[in-house]
């Protein structure tokens, strides 16, 4: 076995990024985060951390900051257009898998996780957008940024998202994000507009006709402390078109295509200020996560559409799994070939599901609507233990396996 390598290169300082860099200080592995934007507070809509995720956070200690910061989901509810109760999933989940289901905003996870980053010795840059990665064996790997700075280290994680700079460098030819024709309006409101709405401490998500609506509480703020998100079919206008609109357009929008969905989601629409408008993406699998001493972590590697509430913790699995391999040594592209052995399969079993869940909130006839809705009803009883896999998983005491990888494969991705 080898020494381990002094230093690691991450790109992205959103979630994968600040974990990965937390979990190798701890191995006793520099790490340095550089992330194209400047930093900045309260950017982003709502997200949730399911169990799985959750384990991640309370190895590094920060599961119970997480559930101050945000809001414990007991269930998951579902209604049709009317208001008529569909059927709920995800109860009991701290009982079941050990940790439970948190809402949050999506700001409040990065701010704490930079700011653990930071205290914990992790050197951390901000508007440094990559331009190029260079690796030659006879010297240590150079990432180049677009200021002309330079930045030396032993290897690359690619944490950097969906528009992954780093997997041009290591699939050039791979597939480029996917648009799965749907986007996603949200924002955040005060909380009483839900109290007083009788919502409980539970996600209420709603099938339309066309569309989706959801809604559920996301931290104490008495101002901003729900969340709400609107998912739409694109008809073929993209998230920067929404945006351009301006926000009264934008607002009337989103309250025309939700006229006469059941309270309180008209009265959420009003009440909505700042509306966040995403396209809706993912990316097919790669041939390759690694190329040489460059890794790809989280949406860089797999990008996942939002219909499974699972984008921020298979990240946070990520960035756990990854440094636990590094930690066992070795040759490093034999590493990253054996992460990537271990995770593929489940990473890409869940962009397979979002995707397939994104379907059901496509435009249905009156007809197909109402069939959708009392299948769903049959179903959810049904087919909700099938996905317990997905929370069950605690990447913290998983063990890893060998993966069969060869030194074809190393001389390959070097």
């Amino acid at each position: 076995m080898r020494n381990l390598p002094r230093k690691a290169l991450i790109i992205g300082a959103g979630i994968a990024g600040p974990v990965a860099a937390l979990f190798l200080k701890r191995a006793g592995i520099d790490a340095a985060v550089y992330e194209a934007w400047p930093y900045a507070t309260g950017i982003g809509g709502g997200l949730q951390i399911a169990p799985n995720g959750m384990h991640v956070l309370a190895e590094l200690g920060l599961a119970e900051e997480m559930i101050s910061r945000g809001e414990v989901a007991e269930s998951f509810d579902f209604y049709s257009q009317n208001g008529a109760r569909i059927g709920s999933i995800n109860r009991n989940m701290k009982a079941r898998f050990g940790q439970p289901a948190v809402n949050m905003r999506r700001a409040a996870l990065n701010e704490v996780l930079v700011d653990r980053a930071w205290c914990e010795g992790v050197e951390l840059y901000f508007e440094k957008r990559l331009a190029k990665i260079e690796d030659r064996a006879d010297r240590q790997i150079v990432a180049t940024f677009t200021d002309g700075s330079t930045a030396e280290g032993d290897f690359v994680i690619g944490a950097d998202g969906v528009h992954s700079l780093v997997r041009q460098h290591v699939a050039p030819d791979g597939p480029r994000p996917f648009d799965t024709g749907l986007v996603s309006f949200g924002g955040f409101i005060r909380r009483s507009l839900l109290e007083d709405a009788g919502i409980g401490p539970r996600i209420e998500a709603t099938f339309g006709k066309a569309g989706f609506f959801g809604c559920g509480y996301c931290g104490s703020d008495p101002d901003q402390g729900a969340m709400w998100w609107s998912t739409q079919p694109s008809n073929g206008v993209d998230a920067a078109t929404f945006r351009a609109m301006g926000r009264d357009p934008l607002k009337q929008h989103v309250r025309d295509f939700h006229a006469g969905w059941h309270d309180p989601i008209p009265e959420i629409i009003d009440a909505a200020e700042n509306i966040v408008v995403t396209d809706t993406l993912d990316v097919a699998s790669l041939p390759t996560w690694s190329r040489g001493r460059t890794v790809l972590i989280g949406d860089a590697a797999h990008a996942t559409s939002p219909h499974a509430g699972q984008g921020a913790s298979i990240a946070l699995e990520d960035a756990l799994r990854l440094v636990r391999r590094i930690q066992e040594g070795g040759e490093l592209c034999e590493t990253f070939a054996q992460f990537e052995a271990e995770r593929r399969p489940r990473a890409e079993r869940v962009v397979a599901i979002a995707r397939r869940n994104g379907n059901s909130k496509r435009e249905f006839s009156p007809t197909g609507a109402w069939i959708r809705d009392r299948m769903m009803k049959l179903l959810i009883p049904l087919t909700s233990k099938g996905m317990d896999w997905m929370y069950a998983y605690n990447p913290a005491e998983a063990v890893s396996s060998p993966a069969g990888t060869s030194a074809r494969h190393c001389r390959q991705a070097a």
